[in-house]
């Protein structure tokens, strides 16, 4: 089973949740769609690796609660609070199945904006020995990071925040 997290831009909660069933990079959009900036990953999430990339750009080490998000979807509101909340709810719960998107914090997409182009290289390098068997090769992974910093820049001047949309497949 792997996991997909297409990070995006948008200008606001509302259209960043716009049908949060749907794919934010489909392959044909729908007429009524918003046309969303994506970078597709797998395996790249928010808290873990995503996480390990902040804490090298920063110097900082590596927390789970390093990158702040907000959960947008499902509603918190509705999550299970108990085992018996849990186990209580439907089989296709967005809850239990997904999918989830997250807001990114502003100091999170300034710190991927802001990095140096030629720290890029030694700062995938590093992120790739954090751990090995998320990455399939050096100039792969050094691009997706590129794309990460790229998407963070448009976001940034654009007064947008960074989400991630992830599901597992």
């Amino acid at each position: 089973m792997s996991a997909t997290n297409d990070y995006y831009r948008a200008p606001d909660r509302t259209t960043a949740t716009w049908r949060p069933s749907q794919l934010r990079a489909p392959a044909k959009p729908l007429p009524d769609a918003p046309v969303f900036d994506v970078v597709e990953t797998k395996w790249i999430d928010p808290n873990g690796s995503l996480g390990e990339l902040v804490a090298i750009i920063t110097g900082v080490p590596y927390s789970y609660d390093l990158v702040e998000t907000v959960t947008l979807y499902p509603s918190p509101e509705g999550a299970p609070k108990t085992e018996d909340d849990l186990t209580a709810l439907p089989d296709d719960s967005p809850h239990l199945v997904g999918p989830q998107i997250e807001e990114l914090s502003a100091s999170v997409r300034d710190t991927l904006a802001e990095v140096d182009d030629a720290r890029l290289p030694e700062v995938t390098r590093i992120w790739m020995n954090e751990d090995p068997s998320s990455f399939d090769d050096a100039h792969h992974t050094l691009e997706l990071v590129k794309e990460l910093v790229a998407l963070a820049r448009r976001a940034k001047a654009s007064d947008q925040l960074l989400y991630c949309w992830g599901a597992a497949g």
